[in-house]
Order: structure tokens, then sequence, then C-alpha cells
């Protein structure tokens, strides 16, 4: 494929893939409940007939490999199922029908850009190698890639390059930012229990209250803090979430806490040392008034890094198709499973700019610019050109 000859989504197709768009909207599932999400996707690309449909990967992941019979490099190009645990405020015509669950981080809108790309691969496979569309359930809580690339089923899926588009308010409508390294922080949900034991509200000297560990530890988890992911290599940030001290009651001196806690670094060996440090603080105040302690992580994501080649190989293919891109930004705070496809692969994430001043991704209502969907798809096809180019 030349420049000019790199295939685009036809009027007729953009229309049907934006009703598909808002037709996922209207029914979003939560991760790991993605069933009728995936069986809409496997529906959809019966038309582009691909040469291998992988169903229930990892969950209910869905993988369609376009082969072109030759050998070549085999390229990933992954979005997501899932949706959100949000009730949706916006007033659109196509808002969710699922009372406290929305699709409020464009997921919809991945689904539609991939799915647009299947169109084109279905009438035209790449020239040599193979291209697999992956439908990741799980994102949200950052359980879905580990479960894909656990799935025995993905060793004969495994490729030799990976990208993804994410869809980001607050940079410019059809703007890519793009940057070798960490370009998503890694972060873990610490989910700490203390117990000591209860007693009677008017003698509270007679149980094991672990209200002084609770209120040393916020403070001192928190100031775990530095830095910020676009200045400073060693960035950490300590988020208190929630706390819990005993029961609503006012009869009882308090025997048990609850404390949750996200940490975030821009490396995964600086996480191992937060890790590392938040413990021993939480270990040393249960250990100050004679509490009883449980550790527990969920929603563990690890830095998305772009590579050096994926990421010079996207940036040609954004200068090809005529896509404005820079780096400004990035590093990103917010955290994606993305990264757990790397390692062995060449791997690269690109946002792309929903508009300046529209709602946050996760605000109750946010809603993905249709707009992106055919220059999404687009993109996509212009890296796997670009792949088979430099390859």
């Amino acid at each position: 494929m030349t420049d000019q000859t790199l295939p685009r989504l036809t009027n007729a197709q953009i229309v049907a893939l934006t009703e598909w768009r808002h037709e996922l909207h209207r029914h979003p599932e939560l991760s790991g409940h993605e069933g009728q999400t995936a069986a809409r996707v496997v529906d959809r690309l019966q038309d582009t007939h691909p040469d291998q449909i992988v169903t229930g990967l990892g969950g209910d992941g869905v993988a369609a490999t376009y082969d072109s019979g030759q050998p070549g490099p085999h390229i990933l190009l992954r979005c997501e199922l899932d949706a959100l645990p949000i009730a949706e405020l916006g007033d659109i015509p196509h808002r969710s029908t699922i009372p406290g669950v929305a699709h409020l981080c464009g997921h919809d809108g991945h689904m539609a850009m991939l799915m647009g790309m299947a169109q084109m691969l279905g009438h035209t496979r790449p020239a040599r190698g193979k291209v697999t569309l992956l439908f990741q359930p799980a994102e949200e809580d950052g359980a879905g890639a580990a479960r894909v690339v656990a799935d025995p089923r993905f060793a004969d899926l495994r490729p030799t390059h990976a990208f993804a588009i994410h869809n980001m308010p607050g940079f410019p409508l059809g703007h890519v930012t793009l940057g070798e390294g960490p370009v998503m922080c890694g972060s873990r949900g610490m989910r700490i229990t203390l117990t000591g034991h209860t007693a009677h509200a008017s003698e509270p000297e007679k149980g094991k209250s672990p209200g002084p560990a609770l209120a040393a530890l916020i403070p001192a988890l928190t100031a775990l803090s530095h830095g910020r992911p676009e200045t400073d290599d060693d960035f950490r940030l300590v988020t208190v979430c929630h706390a819990r001290l005993g029961e609503p009651a006012f009869g009882v001196a308090p025997g048990e806490s609850e404390l949750f806690v996200t940490l975030r670094s821009l490396r995964d060996a600086d996480m191992a040392q937060l890790v590392e440090t938040a413990e021993a603080l939480v270990q040393d105040a249960a250990a100050r008034d004679g509490l009883a302690v449980q550790i527990a992580y969920d929603d563990v994501f690890l830095t998305t890094e772009n590579t050096a080649t994926a990421t010079r190989i996207a940036r040609a293919a954004l200068d090809r198709i005529g896509v404005p891109h820079d780096d400004a930004g990035l590093p990103l705070r917010p955290s994606e499973d993305f990264g757990r496809f790397g390692g062995d692969c060449e791997l690269a994430m690109l946002f792309l700019g929903a508009g300046l001043h529209g709602p946050a991704l996760h605000n109750p209502d946010y809603d993905f610019p249709d707009d992106l969907i055919p220059l999404g798809a687009r993109i996509f096809a212009a890296i796997t050109d670009q792949v088979l180019r430099d390859g």
C-alpha cells in the first residue's frame, strides 16, 4: 500500500459504525461480565471474514486474525470491552440503559475504531504476516490483559508488534500524543485492615482501638508522594481513597479499621520500592498499638512503556496520513493494562485527542466523539502498513 492507496472507510461504513457504537453505549457491561458485548463484536466481525476468531480469551475477550499466508510480522491491535460502574448523567439519545453502568471512558468508541479496521482488513489482507484484532476484557480493573496473556491460546497470538489507541479529552480533537518510554503510570490499590478488639464506649481503655494507627497512617502514607510524572523519573503518588473505623454505633469503641490507598509510580522498579516502604509504615503502626494487620492488593497495573521502534513506526505512519502529533504532557498519571503485552514485542500506545473543553474521562456526562471513529481506524491502517514497510 502507498500513501494514496491506504484504505479508507466509506461514508456508509462510518454511519453504520457510528450506529453500532451507540448500540454498545446503550448496553454497557462491567469488567469480567462483558459476554453480551463480546457477542455483539463476534456478530459484527462475521462480515469481515477473519481467518480465525478466538472467543472467551482471558474471560470474554475476542481475537480476530487476518492472515496473508506469507511470512512476516504479527501485529496486534487492541481495544477494550468494559464499561464503568458509574451512573450516566448526560442527556444523549444513546444513553446507557443499564442503571449505574456506562461507557464513560470511551471503550465503545475504541471498539468502533477497531471494527473499522476489521472492515478494511476484510477487504484487503496485509501484504505479508498477519494482523490480530484484540477486543480485550476487564481493562478497568487491571485484570484483563494479564488474563489474556495467561490464557494458553494466547501463545499462538503472541505478536511481534502491538499498538493501541486511547481517546483523551483535554487534547485537541484529532491530535495524537505519542512518546517513547513510560507513557502511563503503574498503580495498585492497597487494602489495609487493622484489627484490635472492641470495648464499651464508656470504657475504651478495655479495648484495643485501631483509631490512632489509622489517623497516623493517613498522613504518613500520603507523605510518600513525590514529584510529577512529566518531570520526575522517580515520581510517586499515594492517594487515600477510603477509610472506615469501627461500626456506626455510639455504644461501641472500635475494634477494626480499613484503609484503601492507591499507590502510583512511573516505573515498575519504583513501585516495588514504594510497596516495601508503605508496608513497613503499616506494620510499624500496627506493632506500636498491638494490632493485627492484613494487606491485600487490587487493580494492579504495570507501567505502560512505549518502545523506541514502535514509537518511530507510529510517528512515521501519522506523518504519512497528515495527523498532527507531539509528546506534550507525557507521561500521564492514569494507568492502563496494555503494557502487559510488552516485553518480547515492540509496543506503543497512542492518545487521540477528544477535544479541549468537553467532560473528562470517567465523568458521568462523558461521551466518545463519533468523529474519531474513521480517524482511529485510519491510524490503525497506517501503522499496520508502516510495520510492513519497516519490517
